[in-house]
């Protein structure tokens, strides 16, 4: 009897232990499969070691829309796959291979893939080159076609290869087997920052106080690069002026208002709501600082 019992308490602590290893290993998130591609897996593991590479606040962006970065890395697992179709194999790292700016093996290895498969761009009719010679001709100084033509032929011949290049990924790509958990990738999916409402502009409007309104998305890089400057100043200004961020894709009509052509833009406002000055692009913080003080901002 007691053998029995000894038994069955081995034997539930044995299946308590698989289910703990099941789901605190096994099922951890970060070892879900997020993609087959050609029956190899994209684990979640390894799309944020591949994401962690990447620098801010890109990798912020793909982490809040990851669709595109994971195209990426399945683009480049199937180019991977072609090369060891070819009998191309994975260079071996020398200690000089070994700095911050070398290529992994991987890159140079899909770079062997394309060398193999377009060894020499592809030839240029003369009357092509003739033809982009009379297009370009006003932006090229005067100078005549024979001083060009070798050139503008190379160019060309390059983005035939490149074009080539193009077809041969989007055919693989097309012709792949490619199963995406989108479920997962959505789970792993950050929330965006969250930015201002209409409300909060048109508030600002009547509040009587000075304010600059960033024009912005989230999925724009300099828009992002501005984020943390345009965060700190609202800190430093709070109580004397504002610092709002507008989406334009969430508020496209606020965007036409303002006839708003490029982002980012950011449009200073004085205390009566009048627009009283914008500027294209990005904006240091002291420019920021001077021209809310301009405007009438206090110290």
């Amino acid at each position: 009897m007691k053998t029995k019992i000894l038994i069955l308490v081995v034997g539930a602590a044995i299946l308590a232990g698989l289910a703990l290893f099941y789901f605190l290993f096994l099922n951890h998130p970060s070892r879900q499969v997020l993609a087959h591609i050609n029956e190899e897996k994209l684990s979640v593991e390894e799309f944020n070691r591949e994401l962690d590479k990447l620098e801010s606040p890109i990798k912020e962006m793909f982490k809040e829309e990851p669709q595109p970065f994971l195209e990426t890395l399945i683009l480049k697992k199937l180019l991977l796959q072609e090369a060891k179709k070819e009998g191309l194999t994975l260079p071996i790292m020398t200690y000089k291979d070994a700095t911050k700016d070398s290529k992994s093996p991987e890159e140079k290895l899909i770079e062997e893939l394309l060398k193999k498969k377009f060894p020499d761009p592809p030839a240029v009719a003369k009357e092509e080159v003739k033809s982009f010679y009379n297009q370009i001709k006003p932006q090229l100084g005067g100078k005549s076609y024979e001083e060009v033509a070798g050139d503008i032929e190379e160019i060309l011949r390059e983005g035939k290869r490149q074009t080539e290049m193009r077809q041969f990924i989007a055919e693989l790509r097309n012709n792949a087997k490619v199963e995406v958990d989108q479920i997962l990738l959505k789970k792993i999916s950050l929330k965006p920052p969250e930015s201002n409402s209409e409300e909060d502009f048109k508030r600002a409007l009547t509040a009587g106080k000075p304010f600059v309104t960033d024009f912005g998305a989230n999925n724009c890089l300099p828009c992002r690069q501005m984020r943390p400057i345009l965060k700190e100043i609202g800190k430093e200004v709070a109580g004397k002026a504002e610092v709002l961020v507008i989406d334009v894709y969430k508020y496209p009509h606020l965007a036409r208002e303002y006839k708003i052509q490029l982002i980012p833009t950011l449009i200073f406002f004085d205390a009566k709501g009048k627009e009283a000055f914008r500027h294209v692009g990005m904006m240091d913080k002291e420019r920021i600082l001077s021209k809310l003080k301009e405007i009438g901002m206090g110290t």
